[in-house]
């Protein structure tokens, strides 16, 4: 018999619709607890878009996938993109781990044949429709374009008259694909790259300064390891020159030979909760509070 738990969610995403019945969270926990949605549970889980974790007077666990950084003094644990976690009260759960399917075709993305390969023959894509994000991302588009065409099928920029449905599908005819963060921090690491993977194109990457940490260098473009962007898009258009070049970096695997990613992600992540649930309940308060 599983152990029961009772648990609630709040201050998730805003605009989209999150079912604290069936969530990644949910389908996890469900492989090793009983759980039960309540309004008064003995854990609450919340993210950064809201307040209403201040009501609780529960156990909390703060989620990310933003920029955001943990406030310890109102959650007892933290999900988020630091790393190294700063104590054994938070665990690193990079955005992109949500992103199961993609994830799991990233995985996998070195396994392509010379045939698929043949047949990317257009240059390099841009989807993007958040308007806000650094100007890197639009700065980048325009330098590159000088090259060739950068085909651009979300709202910024789009240059196909149309606005693309299935990204992935759309992606995977491309060599390259653009894959710059909203915004740079160390260690915030989202979908971006992973998708760009999963498509089986190279990733140009610019965002985490870190993410030669997690990934493998030899499978995609890191901006961060260059001087300035003119010397980004000289690397660039070696490779787009160099069918051989070019094949074996999508040949490359997107960890290196010394990560195995089965014991990372939602194993990993199962770990950490798992510690808090079955430890006695008093002692998995973390933040200073009077219980008096």
């Amino acid at each position: 018999m599983k152990p029961k738990i009772k648990i609630n969610f709040t201050d998730f995403w805003r605009g989209r619709r999150f079912d604290k019945n069936s969530n990644f969270f949910t389908n996890l926990l469900r492989t090793k607890y009983d759980i039960t949605i309540s309004d008064d549970p003995d854990y609450l889980i919340y993210s950064c878009f809201g307040r209403e974790h201040l009501k609780y007077d529960c156990v909390k666990i703060f989620y990310t996938g933003e920029n955001r950084q943990p406030n310890l003094n109102e959650c007892d644990y933290a999900i988020g993109f630091n790393y190294p976690p700063s104590n054994d009260r938070s665990i690193r759960f990079p955005l992109y781990f949500l992103y199961t399917q993609d994830y799991m075709l990233a995985k996998n993305k070195h396994l392509i044949s010379d045939s698929e390969i043949e047949r990317k023959v257009l240059f390099c894509n841009f989807i993007y429709s958040n308007g806000s994000a650094h100007r890197n991302r639009e700065l980048f588009f325009d330098l590159l374009s000088k090259y060739k065409t950068v085909d651009s099928g979300g709202k910024i920029r789009n240059n196909l008259g149309y606005r693309v449905d299935d990204k992935l599908q759309f992606q995977k005819n491309y060599k390259f694909s653009i894959a710059f963060e909203n915004s740079t921090s160390e260690g915030y690491t989202t979908e971006k790259i992973i998708q760009a993977f999963a498509a089986q194109t190279i990733p140009i990457y610019w965002g985490n300064p870190s993410i030669a940490k997690e990934f493998n260098p030899k499978a995609f473009i890191n901006c961060h390891d260059f001087d300035s962007f003119e010397d980004v898009v000289k690397r660039i258009i070696e490779i787009d020159k160099d069918k051989q070049l070019f094949s074996q970096m999508l040949k490359e695997p997107i960890y290196s030979a010394d990560v195995n990613p089965d014991e990372i992600g939602e194993k990993q992540l199962l770990e950490f909760l798992s510690s808090i649930f079955d430890s006695k309940y008093d002692l998995a308060f973390k933040r200073k509070i009077d219980r008096r």
